[in-house]
């Protein structure tokens, strides 16, 4: 406990998921917790259960694909808590059909690239103020094992691996300030997201080309596996890390 005293965090996709199990776990931590994502009422759910366990939150509704949302997230944080130390870009979207690079749609395109890629800078770029004005803070990008290893539709692996790329360039421009970034890479995660995914939806070419390069009868990630990583990026313990890319999957994609 007290890993985090004293420290602010921004959380997107704070809803549900990896984001809602990091936002309670770095409360319990001691942290002022700011979790932004679209959805209104399931963020209040969340954060009402963090006020019951004692913690301090802040909900604010944002579509990360909004420049102008991302500012105003930043800026209500600034307006409660007085600054940020801690980003963590979780919120994200899927391919629900896993497209193959000859069936995507301009559609799929538009929009994981939008919110993955997009929206993780535009966060990232109203929180690196603060932090590099403050010379200090945390950036934790999560990313996926799909944009590592290429296993995934092709517009979500452009969009996660451009995750990877922003942070070692970021942990780069940031190091001299004592403000680090880092990445994790989920494979398989049980969470609502993920779960919703139908099998007959998905591209039997795609899915055929990703068996022969993953063990999938190793386990699927629980949220909680994660967010205990992103409270180690997060704080000071892991304090000589910055531009580091780690995978976490049971070992299904060595």
């Amino acid at each position: 406990m007290g890993r985090l005293e004293g420290k602010t965090a921004i959380i997107t996709g704070g809803n549900s998921g990896i984001g809602a199990c990091t936002a309670e776990l770095f409360a319990k931590e001691g942290a002022k917790v700011v979790i932004s994502a679209r959805r209104a009422d399931q963020l209040e759910a969340v954060a009402a259960q963090i006020r019951a366990a004692g913690g301090e939150v802040l909900a604010v509704p944002c579509d990360i694909s909004d420049r102008e949302q991302c500012r105003a997230v930043a800026d209500r944080t600034l307006e409660t808590f007085g600054t940020i130390d801690i980003l963590v870009n979780n919120a994200g979207v899927v391919d629900s059909g896993i497209e193959a690079i000859e069936k995507v749609t301009d559609q799929t395109i538009d929009t994981l690239i939008d919110i993955n890629t997009k929206g993780t800078l535009y966060m990232t770029r109203e929180a690196a103020k603060v932090m590099l004005q403050k010379q200090s803070g945390s950036i934790v990008n999560v990313s996926s094992v799909a944009g590592y290893t290429g296993c995934g539709g092709a517009a979500y692996v452009a969009s996660k691996a451009a995750v990877i790329g922003m942070t070692k360039n970021i942990a780069m421009r940031c190091a001299s300030a004592n403000v680090r970034c880092n990445a994790l890479c989920p494979g398989s995660v049980v969470t609502p997201m993920t779960m919703g995914m139908k099998k007959e939806g998905l591209d039997p070419d795609m899915m055929g080309a990703m068996a022969k390069h993953a063990d999938l009868s190793l386990p699927a990630c629980m949220p909680k596996e994660v967010a205990n990583a992103i409270l180690f990026l997060a704080g000071d313990e892991s304090s000589a890390i910055t531009g580091q890319i780690i995978v976490i999957d049971h070992g299904a994609d060595l």
